[in-house]
């Protein structure tokens, strides 16, 4: 039989041939709804992402910021949502690679089945309904949604679940860094969200910041052998585990920003050291130049001695792009300066393809012409 005339499985199927029954969920509650759901627990189940709903203080984000007001508060479904997330990521690098990561999800859906089940726990909505909260595999609900929109379908995948007796922040983080590291800003949540927990602090429903719940953290007090219970699950020190929380004062847009383009702590950290008014546009300019943590520092760094504050010096020049342009100038020589000569050949090789397939290359031939005769300039004058 050719590869054409095999028959696939369901995209949402782990074993294909082997029959489950979907879950209904009656949409009023009641005494036998109420005994229903618990009869779910620790069971395997089959549900449609319409049953479903994400926890909307889930450490790591996925659903865009301008998206999460309209589909937490019921104005959108998850297909709406998903619809909405890909028109948005047409037009953002950031949202379009967690978009391809989830698609590719997807598609192992499809070739493979779904291998591990989404978990979560029934709760009741104020209109009396029943709702199944996500507790672990957000990423599995947004593929299946995703994928669903892409193709077009009419029926809704069947996801398989299982319903827990009692869901936990700590089995939310453990899954999170199992499945793929998070973002600095979602680690950073992460550690956040464990202390919450620990001190008993639930999520208030009628925050409109989720990164406000999150910010709570860095003000309370630490008891006695919280940091002790939380290191096994993070695997950092409280040294660490402290650096990551001071992330989060950045403002809410611009942790957004820094979770989408993954910037790591190490950035984050010279930006933070900065004036407020000069953040964003470090944080752009990083993304934008794929700078390392020690160009910022050097971007961050004092200039010449005079009457101007460290903080003012450091801004004026994270304003300056010949700085970043520089910078990367000499992270070029560095580097081409540890090959050796057959390495170094190949390298320039590369370099000139690259000019000339985006159509760069006279202007930057013309451009290391005039810097050749500036350096010769300067070598004559020793």
């Amino acid at each position: 039989m050719s590869p054409s005339q095999r028959k696939r499985s369901s995209a949402f199927e782990d074993f294909p041939g082997q029959a489950e029954t979907p879950v209904q969920v009656p949409s009023q509650a009641g005494p036998d709804t109420q005994a229903a759901a618990a009869a779910q627990v620790e069971r395997i189940e089959r549900l449609k992402p319409s049953q479903m709903l994400p926890d909307r203080f889930q450490p790591r984000r996925l659903l865009p910021a301008s998206l999460r007001m309209a589909f937490f508060s019921g104005q959108m479904n998850c297909y709406k949502a998903a619809t909405d997330w890909l028109a948005v990521a047409q037009k953002d690098a950031g949202y379009q690679a967690e978009i391809e990561r989830l698609l590719a999800m997807g598609d192992s859906f499809t070739e493979h089945g779904q291998i591990k089940p989404i978990t979560g726990s029934w709760v009741s909505l104020p209109d009396g309904r029943y709702i199944f909260l996500i507790e672990t595999g957000e990423r599995r609900f947004w593929a299946a949604c995703l994928q669903a929109v892409k193709e077009k379908r009419v029926e809704e995948p069947l996801l398989r679940v299982e319903a827990i007796t009692r869901p936990t922040r700590q089995r939310q983080v453990l899954e999170n860094r199992h499945a793929e590291l998070p973002s600095a800003v979602g680690q950073a949540c992460e550690v956040a969200s464990l202390i919450m927990a620990e001190l008993g602090k639930l999520p208030d429903a009628g925050l409109a910041d989720e990164y406000d719940y999150f910010r709570q953290a860095r003000s309370q007090r630490m008891p006695v052998g919280l940091w002790e219970r939380i290191t096994p699950i993070m695997q950092l020190t409280r040294p660490r585990m402290v650096q990551l929380l001071s992330i989060l004062n950045l403002p809410s847009p611009l942790l957004e920003l820094a979770d989408r383009y993954r910037l790591a702590e190490r950035v984050l950290r010279p930006i933070l050291q900065m004036t407020p008014s000069h953040w964003e546009h470090m944080l752009k300019l990083s993304i934008q130049n794929a700078l390392t943590s020690d160009d910022v520092a050097e971007i961050a760094q004092p200039g010449s001695k005079g009457t101007t504050s460290r903080s003012e010096r450091a801004a004026a020049a994270a304003l300056e792009p010949g700085r970043v342009a520089v910078s990367g100038l000499r992270r070029f020589a560095n580097a081409i300066n540890t090959l050796d000569e057959v390495s170094q050949s190949q390298a320039i090789d590369e370099a000139a393809d690259v000019l000339v397939s985006t159509g760069e290359a006279e202007g930057m031939m013309n451009l290391l012409g005039e810097l050749g005769q500036v350096v010769e300039a300067r070598l004559s004058r020793r």
